[in-house]
């Protein structure tokens, strides 16, 4: 192959990577999601014999292996219509009232109470309408100098973290990628961090695209992200 036949074979392999790689990225988060959240719908099908569902296996015998696929997208199905009708319920007065029963009754319980009042408050931060946590989309310089990552700006950092540091610091969720779910909190003070002129959908966007999906925003004037207002 001459320097001609290579370079235009190059030029051919970064084209269709560039066609393809969106596919490939959607299939390969689709394929994690469905087998991730498997593992946990998978339970909502123990009322059926685990030798229907599961595979077979030569040491164990039959319904001693994993769920079959399908069984899997049923127990999905399953877990999207108990969904609905827990929203169903949200939306009249007795079913608000059973939901807050619920919701008391698991905050009551010691152990749980602190992790299921830690998760709550977590998904109020993200889904509520007003104007606390998880509204602003920040760019941080983190994990080292001159390496920036997104983040989401939740609140001011405790009193006493203030006072030890003599500077006004603020509270940022760093979530990593493709799932947003985990990440990092960091405090850091406020001239450390840039606001951006993006939605909090466009970030998560953002971030499970691993960085190939840009906010349509358009940019600052002057090409530099403003620094926050003390």
């Amino acid at each position: 192959m001459n320097k001609d036949h290579f370079t235009r074979w190059q030029a051919n392999f970064f084209t269709g990577l560039a066609i393809v790689l969106p596919a490939i990225v959607s299939i390969a988060v689709i394929f994690w999601l469905f087998f991730t959240l498997s593992n946990i719908t998978d339970t909502l099908l123990i009322f059926i014999p685990k030798a229907i569902t599961h595979k077979p296996t030569a040491a164990g015998g039959p319904g001693t292996g994993p769920m079959y696929w399908y069984w899997s997208a049923a127990a999905l199905v399953v877990a999207a219509l108990l969904t609905s009708v827990v929203g169903l319920l949200a939306r009249n007065y007795l079913g608000k009232k059973l939901i807050q029963w619920v919701d008391l009754s698991l905050l009551r319980v010691p152990l749980l109470n602190k992790v299921y009042g830690a998760i709550k408050q977590v998904n109020e931060a993200f889904t509520s309408g007003g104007n606390g946590s998880f509204k602003t989309v920040v760019m941080v310089e983190y994990p080292r100098e001159n390496m920036y990552t997104l983040g989401f700006l939740t609140s001011e950092a405790p009193d006493d973290l203030v006072s030890k540091q003599g500077e006004r610091m603020v509270c940022v969720f760093v979530p990593t990628t493709p799932n947003p779910t985990g990440g990092f909190l960091l405090m850091v003070t406020e001239n450390q961090i840039r606001k951006l002129d993006m939605s909090v959908a466009d970030g998560i966007k953002f971030i499970i695209s691993l960085g190939s999906i840009s906010p349509d925003s358009p940019p600052p004037p002057g090409g530099h992200l403003p620094l926050p207002r003390a």
